[in-house]
This record gives C-alpha cells, sequence and structure tokens, in this order.
C-alpha cells in the first residue's frame, strides 16, 4: 500500500509584479514566468492582479476582473497565452467596431525560406568552388 501524497504540485500562493508571475508551491517549490506570457495580466492595474483566487485545490489561479487562469502545468511546461487578434470585417473594422489598425488591412508578406547555416556550410545548392578539376 502506498501512503505518499499525491505528487501533482499545488499553488498556495501567487504574486504578480511588473516583470513575473511568481507562483510558491505547497511543496516549497517557487517558479516564476514571464508577465509577457500573459497578455490580460500584463495589461491588468496593479488591483486587477493582486485580486485572485486558487483554482480546486491549487491545481490554478483565476483573476476574476479580467477573466484569466494559468494552471500550475502550464507554468511548469512552458505554455504562454496567445494574444487574440481582432477580426477585421470588410469594411475596415473590428468585431467592436473600432478602425482596424492598417497593418491588418496589408496582405501578409511570404518570403521564401532561407537554407540554414548548416546547409550553407555544407554547400548545398551549389557545387561551384568545390571540386578542383
Amino acid at each position: 500500500m502506498n501512503t505518499a501524497a499525491s505528487s501533482d504540485p499545488c499553488i498556495h500562493d501567487v504574486r504578480v509584479t511588473e516583470q513575473e508571475i511568481i507562483a510558491y508551491l505547497e511543496d516549497g517549490r517557487i517558479i516564476s514566468v514571464p508577465i509577457a506570457w500573459s497578455w490580460r495580466l500584463s495589461e491588468a492595474t496593479p488591483a486587477q492582479r493582486a485580486n485572485f483566487r486558487l483554482i480546486g485545490s491549487g491545481q490554478g489561479v483565476h483573476w476574476p476582473d479580467i477573466d484569466e487562469d494559468i494552471s500550475v502545468e502550464g507554468m511548469l511546461h512552458g505554455v504562454p497565452a496567445r494574444h487574440p487578434r481582432p477580426t477585421v470585417t470588410a469594411k475596415g473594422r473590428t468585431a467592436r467596431g473600432h478602425a482596424a489598425p492598417e497593418k491588418l488591412l496589408k496582405p501578409a508578406i511570404v518570403r521564401e525560406p532561407r537554407p540554414s547555416y548548416r546547409a550553407k556550410r555544407r554547400g548545398r545548392g551549389s557545387t561551384a568552388g568545390r571540386y578542383a578539376v
């Protein structure tokens, strides 16, 4: 019979600074990730950052003022939140009715992939000058 406690990491406290999100785990570990991983927290006020609650028994953290959730597993495995891109309508407006930024109205630039440094070094694609005749 195994009487060991669960090995799942659990958060018991959180602190958000201007640069990082710091989670204090129940087993004594302290983990931190850059605040840029959560665009909502990086754009939130200090009061909004301070208003949080733990999810479940510490599997994650929820900030109700900005509707942000971060799990301890996401912090440990390095899963940053993606910033959503505004949807631009045919009239050049975002879904909320604001004028869309000009860069969203321009077509994307497609570039040919560059050969890697290793491929260049091996001379792939061109044999000129490699062999003396």
